[in-house]
């Protein structure tokens, strides 16, 4: 994984929590509480799960809450600051969920080693989507909190359903 996901996870709980709760979710991890990552750099998987299930401990909360929260915090104010040209000519949640995958296929193109998650899409309904998550990291928890951050960034009202550990149905209003 690479290593922007744990830097706004950093800056998240540093902004929310305090950059004590921080230091003591690496250190539960096993980590120097000074460890600091490059935003390209690989990150061991197993890693970063270390560190996201160390931050559920230290703030007692759930995986579901951190991942709403790591989701929200991602879509409107972290990925905005250093994505801001995927966010160019977007004007609602599914225009911008419907190019995830390209986003994904193109932003880590020149990227060595890069694995991100890819989308399939299917509709039911005009107002039905069901995304498939393609990924052996197993973080579709963490993919619904990210599409309920891009119905709070777009201000609309999106209803998520978790349907398995590769999809998720979202009702758009």
């Amino acid at each position: 994984m690479k290593g922007v996901i744990v830097n706004c996870l950093s800056e998240l709980v540093k902004e929310k929590f305090g950059e004590d709760k921080w230091e003591e979710a690496l250190e539960k991890a096993g980590l120097n509480k000074r460890t600091a990552f490059l935003a390209t750099e690989d990150v061991d998987d197993q890693l970063v799960l270390k560190v996201i299930n160390a931050v559920c401990e230290t703030l007692n909360i759930s995986l579901q809450q951190a991942a709403d929260a790591f989701g929200e915090y991602w879509m409107c104010n972290f990925a905005p600051k250093i994505y801001s040209v995927y966010y160019d000519g977007v004007n609602s949640a599914k225009d911008f969920l419907m190019r995830m995958d390209y986003v994904h296929q193109v932003s880590t193109k020149n990227i060595p080693d890069a694995r991100p998650p890819r989308f399939e899409y299917e509709w039911i309904d005009e107002k039905t989507l069901i995304m498939k998550y393609n990924s052996k990291r197993g973080l579709i928890d963490f993919m619904i909190g990210l599409i309920k951050g891009v119905g709070k960034y777009y201000k609309e009202d999106l209803k998520v359903t978790k349907l398995s550990n590769e999809s998720v149905k979202i009702v758009f209003p």
